[in-house]
């Protein structure tokens, strides 16, 4: 009896050692192929940073700055000076034709073009050259129309723990980005306008999709969605918005079970 405790003891240890084995492989597998699709990230990225004309321009006769009714003390102002961005998307059509934009978000490594297709899935796990990759690419929401604005514009991505994407999203969380309002612009560029946004909420949230509206029935309801999200901001802002204001939405995922979500509006733009 003792010898046959023995033996079932040894193959108790055997098939434990044996599982332990299984979940190393695997884990080893996930790893090799995570790293394998952050390298890809990375060529690409530094492919159309190195290729890409992209250049500040200065305001124009084209430029039209948005809500001019606004407190001569708000920071609005501050924000109006800033520099639009203009982008070259002639060697972006020729890896992609999907591609609509480009999108700059200060004070993160945000600064990339930007896709759309017929869906919200596809470049979830796909990457700007369309090759299948995890960590997928930015891509703006397929119900909207880049040239002739929503109400809300919706821009998505993966956040990336090797900071690529939106993977530096969490950033606008920290003191130092939100010591310098410089910070405060999301710049977006597109083959027919250049356009700068200004950050009033940003909040971490238990994944939902009410703040992924896109149009709405009447002023009324888009000024209730408004104030939600105002409220929802971990930092106040001190913007004033309306229901003419055209907003802009970044979301990424900050965990599982959470979002982290920025919303800016557009406060000047300039056609081409």
């Amino acid at each position: 009896m003792k010898i046959k405790k023995i033996k079932w003891k040894n193959v108790f240890l055997l098939i434990i050692m044996l599982v332990s084995f299984m979940f190393l492989v695997i884990s080893l597998i996930k790893i090799i192929k995570w790293q394998i699709d952050n390298n890809n990230t990375n060529t690409i990225i530094n492919k159309i940073k190195n290729t890409v004309d992209i250049k500040e321009v200065d305001d124009d006769e084209n430029t039209e700055i948005i809500n001019k009714d606004v407190d001569e003390d708000n920071p609005y102002w501050d924000y109006i000076k800033i520099k639009l961005i203009d982008v070259d998307f002639d060697i972006l059509k020729e890896i992609n034709k999907d591609t609509v934009g480009w999108i700059q978000v200060a004070g993160t490594n945000i600064n990339y073009p930007f896709v759309q297709t017929s869906n919200n899935t596809y470049y979830l796990t796909h990457s700007l050259d369309k090759t299948y990759n995890k960590a997928g690419w930015v891509f703006l929401d397929y119900r909207n129309n880049i040239n002739n604005l929503d109400k809300n514009t919706i821009i998505y991505a993966h956040g990336r723990k090797d900071t690529t994407m939106f993977g530096s999203l969490k950033d606008i969380f920290t003191d130092n980005w939100l010591e310098n309002k410089n910070n405060y612009v999301i710049k977006i560029s597109t083959e027919k306008e250049n356009s700068l946004w200004q950050i009033f909420s940003t909040y971490i949230i238990d994944t939902t999709n009410d703040y992924i509206k896109i149009d709405f029935d009447s002023d009324t309801e888009y000024e209730e969605f408004l104030e939600k999200i105002i409220k929802r901001s971990s930092y106040n802002f001190n913007t004033s918005i309306d229901s003419s204001d055209k907003i802009l939405t970044l979301s990424t995922c900050y965990s599982s079970t959470q979002k982290i979500v920025v919303h800016a509006k557009l406060i000047k733009k300039a056609t081409k």
